[in-house]
C-alpha cells in the first residue's frame, strides 16, 4: 500500500497514540526485567546473533546503530560470560566474526519467555476475552505496518 504525502488528522493521532503506547510497552517490558542477567543492550546483541547468526562487530554495531568503539566493552563481557564467540575471520583477518553459544541462546530464549509470560500475566488481569482478541487482531496490524514501512 502507497502512502500518501500528507496523512490525514486521523491517521497522525493513531500514529501518536500508538507510538506512545509501544514506546510504554517497551519500557514496560525493560523494567518487568529482574535485576540480574544481562542488560537490554546485552539482549539486543544476542537477539541479533540469534536471528541473524554469525556477524562482524562493525555490522552488529551499525545495526544497534552505534559506533563500534561502544561496542567493545559488551562484546568482551558477553565473550567472557560464554555467551557469544569471536574468531578470526578467514576472508578479512582484520575483521572477527561473532556468533551466539548454547549459553547465549539459553539465556536469550529465557529472559524473552519471561517477559512474555510477564506481559500474558497483565493481559489475563486487565483485559476481557474480547480485549484480548482485539489486542490480537491489533498485534497483526501492527505487522503489517511494520512490514509495508520497511
Amino acid at each position: 500500500m502507497k502512502a500518501s504525502k500528507n496523512p490525514s488528522e486521523k491517521a497522525i493521532d493513531a500514529a501518536n497514540q500508538l507510538h506512545g503506547s509501544a514506546m510504554r510497552l517497551l519500557r514496560l517490558m525493560r523494567d518487568s526485567r529482574s535485576g540480574e542477567g544481562p542488560g537490554m543492550a546485552k539482549l539486543s546483541v544476542l537477539g541479533h546473533l540469534y536471528r541473524n547468526g554469525t556477524t562482524t562487530p562493525t555490522a552488529l554495531a551499525a545495526y544497534l546503530r552505534i559506533q563500534p568503539q561502544s561496542l567493545t566493552r559488551l562484546l568482551a563481557d558477553l565473550q567472557q560470560r560464554n555467551l557469544i564467540t569471536r574468531r578470526p575471520d578467514e576472508a578479512d583477518r582484520r575483521q572477527s566474526l561473532l556468533e551466539i553459544t548454547a549459553a547465549g541462546s539459553k539465556l536469550l530464549t529465557e529472559a524473552v519467555r519471561d517477559q512474555r509470560t510477564e506481559l500474558a500475566r497483565a493481559i489475563d488481569a486487565e483485559l476481557t476475552p474480547a480485549e484480548q482478541e482485539l489486542l490480537r487482531i491489533a498485534a497483526g496490524l501492527i505487522d503489517r505496518l511494520t512490514a509495508a514501512s520497511g
